[in-house]
C-alpha cells in the first residue's frame, strides 16, 4: 500500500509540474502514520497549503487575527487533537504542518490543544469539561493561558505574584500577566496564581467578561504578528470557587503541560524550516540571474541542502521525542532539549533562506521575511534558548546553574 501511495504521489508531482521530493519528507516520516492517519494528513496538508499558506500573510502584516481561517481550521479537526484519540505522531506532524502554513495559527493550535483543552480535559471538573470542551473543540470558543508576569518568565515558578484569596464562596484574583497570546478575543483565561491562603499556585478559569479584566494588545512585534498576546490586569476579578480547577492544585501540574507545550514547539521549528526550504527552492528555481535559475549555482544548491538537512534532523529527533511521549516516558529533559535544538538550527535555517533570496528576503511578500520574524519568536517563548539548556545541563551533571 505504501508503494502505491509513494507511485501516486509521484506521478501526481509529474502532473502538476512539481519538482522532485514536492513534500520535502526524504526520510518518509508520514510513512510512520497508519493508514487512516496519513490519508487525514494528505487532507489537511493540501487544506494548509491551499488555503491558509498565501491568505496568512495579508493578516500578518496587519498584526490581525483571521476569525475565517480559525473557522477553517476547525472543520479539518484541529482544535479536538487533544482529545480525538490520535496518535502523538499524527498530532506532531498537524503541528508542523500548520507551522509550515504559519506559524502564528500553530502556535493558537498548539496553544490551544496542549495548554487549554488539555489542561481542561486533564484537570478540570465534569462540570467544567462540560461547560467548555464542545465550543474549544469546535473554535467556537477560545482560551488563554495566562501563566507569565510583566516581571516574573524564565523565574515564574518561583516569583509568580498574581494572587488568590478565597472570600465569601468567591476567588478575589489580583495580578498581571504579560505576553498572553489570544489574551484579547478569549471567551476565558486560565489564569495561574498563587492562593494566599497556602502560597500554593493554583489554576482558574476566568471569563474575560469579568469586572476588573482587561486585556491590552502587544502590537509592533516582529514575529507571531497574528497572534494576539496580550498584557492582562486581573483587579479584585470575583470568580466563583467551582472556576478553580481541582486537579491545578500546585505549580507542579502546570509544570507538566509546559512539558508537553516545549515538545509541540520543537514540532513548529520542524515545520517552520520546512516552510523556509518551500519558499527558498521555489524562488531558487524561479529566479533568474547571469542568464540561468538560481537553482543552477553551486552555492545555492548548498543552501538548500543544509536547509532540507537541518529541518530532517529536527523532524526526526521530534519523531524520536513522539516515541517516547507515547510510551509515557517524556520527560522535562527531553523536551527541553528538543525545544532548544530545533529552534536552535530553526534560527540558522530560516537565515539562510533569507540569504538566499536576497533583497527579496526581508520582505514577507516574498514569505521569507515573514519566517524570518516568526523564527526569533520560537527561538525564545515557552523556556528560552538558554533556559531550555540550563534544564538540559542540570538533569545531566546533577549540578543546577540556576540563580
Amino acid at each position: 500500500m505504501l508503494d502505491e501511495i509513494a507511485r501516486a504521489g509521484g506521478q501526481a508531482a509529474e502532473q502538476q509540474d512539481l519538482p522532485p521530493y514536492p513534500e520535502a519528507d526524504l526520510m518518509h516520516v508520514v510513512d510512520l502514520l497508519s493508514y487512516e492517519e496519513r490519508n487525514r494528513y494528505f487532507e489537511v496538508r493540501e487544506f494548509l497549503q491551499t488555503r491558509i499558506r498565501a491568505a496568512s500573510i495579508d493578516y500578518w502584516n496587519r498584526e490581525e487575527f483571521p476569525f475565517g481561517l480559525v473557522a477553517d481550521l476547525a472543520k479539518f479537526g484541529l482544535g479536538r487533537l487533544q482529545t480525538d484519540g490520535t496518535s502523538k505522531l499524527f498530532k506532531g506532524l498537524m503541528y508542523t504542518e500548520v507551522a509550515r502554513a504559519d506559524v502564528s495559527l500553530s502556535a493558537l493550535v498548539g496553544i490551544h490543544n496542549e495548554l487549554i483543552v488539555g489542561m481542561i480535559d486533564e484537570l478540570g471538573s465534569e462540570e467544567q469539561k462540560e461547560r467548555w470542551l464542545p465550543g474549544l473543540e469546535s473554535f467556537t470558543q477560545l482560551g488563554a493561558f495566562a501563566l507569565t508576569e510583566p516581571d516574573h518568565g524564565s523565574d515564574v515558578a518561583g516569583g509568580l505574584a498574581t494572587t488568590a484569596r478565597l472570600e465569601g464562596g468567591e476567588w478575589v484574583i489580583n495580578g498581571a500577566k504579560r505576553w498572553i497570546g489570544a489574551g484579547t478575543i478569549a471567551d476565558f483565561a486560565l489564569v495561574w496564581a498563587r492562593d494566599e491562603a497556602d502560597g500554593q499556585i493554583k489554576g482558574f478559569i476566568v471569563e474575560t467578561s469579568r469586572p476588573g479584566y482587561t486585556a491590552t494588545k502587544i502590537s509592533n512585534k516582529i514575529g507571531l504578528r497574528i497572534m494576539q498576546n496580550a498584557n492582562i490586569v486581573l483587579d479584585n476579578v470575583r470568580i466563583p470557587a467551582s472556576n478553580m480547577l481541582p486537579g491545578a492544585t500546585h505549580f507542579a501540574k502546570a509544570n507538566e503541560l509546559l512539558r508537553d507545550s516545549r515538545a509541540w514547539v520543537g514540532w513548529q521549528a520542524a515545520g517552520i524550516q520546512l516552510a523556509a526550504f518551500d519558499v527558498a527552492r521555489a524562488y531558487a528555481l524561479d529566479r533568474r540571474q547571469f542568464g540561468r535559475e538560481l537553482a543552477r549555482f553551486q552555492l545555492i544548491q548548498q543552501q538548500l541542502s543544509e536547509i532540507l538537512g537541518n529541518a530532517s534532523a529536527s523532524l526526526s529527533l521530534m519523531v524520536e521525542l513522539a516515541r517516547i511521549q507515547e510510551a509515557g516516558k517524556l520527560e522535562m529533559v527531553q523536551s527541553a532539549m528538543a525545544k532548544a535544538t530545533t529552534t536552535r538550527i530553526a534560527r540558522a535555517s530560516v537565515a539562510m533562506g533569507r540569504s538566499l533570496l536576497g533583497g527579496n528576503g526581508i520582505s514577507s511578500d516574498f514569505e521569507m521575511g515573514k519566517l524570518f520574524g516568526d523564527a526569533e519568536v520560537l527561538y525564545s517563548y515557552e523556556g528560552s534558548y538558554e533556559i531550555n539548556s540550563l534544564i538540559v545541563a542540570r538533569a545531566v551533571t546533577g549540578v543546577s546553574a540556576f540563580v
